[in-house]
């Protein structure tokens, strides 16, 4: 669910019309909706209420600090991959204590920084990472408390970029040699076992994948906890949003090969069932299921070109701006940000690709899609990018990156202002 609605004719965010915001601030423009959110935080917290249980957010998915405050202000804690997401995290008043610290390719000086602020654990991925985390802890006459990520050897489907659950795959250590790496952690001095993660990919969309690798994991948990004392097991993150535009947005009444989404009780109940005789905490680690139905990214008809049989919509947004179309063959539900223009009836559907001003053939947000007849001046809003949207962003083709905006009931604020192309360099000298 998510609190994008249209009212008459127009497509509003929250209690705000999203014409007027783009009017105010501008496009391209992300704009979030702070309920929806904090809603998701409280019903997925909510759903796993019969095991005891930390909602740990992915900062990655989106880490903007107004983001990292509306979840932070309810308890959330926080799974990150970097000292920078670490250091977002305090900047949004975050528990550190509430932080587990995952990723393949930890620094020194990460660690280091992540030790002193007193972070709940470390998540390390290699016997190698141990070794370093076990220097950095005896360097600085602490303890750090690890777990280690299993990789589980259990496919999860999608597409082959957000896969993380098997051998073929850079992330955690293989399932057959995890308890002899745990006896050996349990012999550095600097370390304090303290759990064991999992991690099988990203937008999954059935329950099917997180059950099979929870049941081969249960053994380990249950050995694990009887030799080292564990008290938690991160099931980590991979729930699904659907972007189907039927399911997504309820804009269209019909769809064809249409995603079904993997509903926050059903997920829930799967983990309650799987985990709750393990005698641990259960920690979740849901980046894309909160934030990717809170946002939108605005953008205004440039152009509508004709070449051939192709008709090309050109928008003022582009691949710098929403990577996942170029990168992943996303789809986005593309809507018009005013239904109708007055005095029309229902609008004609055309064949259009929908293409950004990056000067590669890539940028392109969708192919062959019949939309409305938009035209040049017209506002679109891309549905369900409030996750892996401006968090990838950049500055290539030398654009200036978006402001982002979060709308809270019927008030909106600037939680980052639009970059100027001063900002493209700043730090640089000649």
């Amino acid at each position: 669910m998510h609190r994008f609605q249209v009212k008459g004719g127009r497509l509003w965010a929250e209690g705000v019309s999203v014409d007027r915001l783009a009017k105010a601030h501008g496009t391209p423009l992300y704009v979030y909706s702070r309920g929806t959110l904090v809603d998701h935080y409280r019903r997925l917290d909510a759903a796993l209420g019969g095991v005891p249980h930390m909602v740990c957010y992915a900062v990655k998915a989106n880490s903007n600090l107004a983001v990292l405050a509306a979840l932070a202000r309810e308890g959330s804690g926080f799974d990150i991959v970097s000292g920078g997401e670490l250091y977002r995290v305090l900047k949004a008043g975050g528990d550190p204590a509430r932080c587990t610290f995952a990723g393949v390719g930890k620094t020194r000086e990460e660690i280091e920084f992540a030790i002193r602020k007193g972070i709940c654990c470390f998540v390390a991925e290699s016997e190698a990472e141990l070794q370093e985390i076990d220097r950095a802890a005896r360097g600085l006459r602490r303890r750090a408390p690890v777990a280690v990520r299993v990789n589980p050897d259990v496919a999860a489907g999608g597409h082959q970029k957000i896969t993380t659950g098997t051998y073929e795959n850079k992330f955690g250590v293989a399932f057959e040699g995890v308890a002899e790496l745990y006896a050996r952690a349990a012999r550095m001095r600097g370390l304090a076992i303290r759990g064991v993660q999992m991690h099988i990919g990203s937008q999954i969309t059935a329950p099917e994948p997180f059950v099979a690798a929870m049941r081969k994991m249960a053994p380990l948990v249950r050995e694990l906890k009887a030799a080292h004392g564990i008290d938690f097991f991160s099931i980590g993150g991979g729930v699904g949003i659907v972007y189907d535009p039927a399911l997504a947005s309820g804009m269209a009444e019909w769809w064809e090969d249409r995603e079904m989404p993997l509903t926050i009780d059903d997920y829930a109940r799967a983990v309650i069932a799987e985990t709750g005789g393990l005698g641990v905490q259960v920690q979740v680690e849901p980046g894309r299921l909160i934030a990717g139905n809170a946002g939108i990214l605005v953008a205004r008809v440039l152009y509508v070109k004709r070449t051939g049989s192709k008709r090309f919509v050109i928008v003022d947004a582009a691949m710098n701006d929403l990577i996942r179309p170029a990168l992943y063959g996303s789809f986005h539900e593309i809507v018009p940000v005013r239904q109708l223009r007055s005095g029309a009836s229902d609008p004609e559907w055309v064949a259009t690709d929908v293409v950004g001003p990056v000067c590669e053939s890539g940028d392109a947000f969708c192919h062959d899609r019949l939309m409305p007849d938009l035209r040049a001046g017209d506002l679109v809003a891309f549905l369900s990018a409030g996750a892996y949207g401006f968090a990838m962003a950049s500055n290539y083709n030398a654009r200036p990156r978006p402001a982002e905006v979060l709308v809270d009931g019927r008030k909106s604020r600037v939680v980052r202002r639009r970059e100027s192309r001063a900002d493209l360099v700043r730090g640089e000298c000649r």
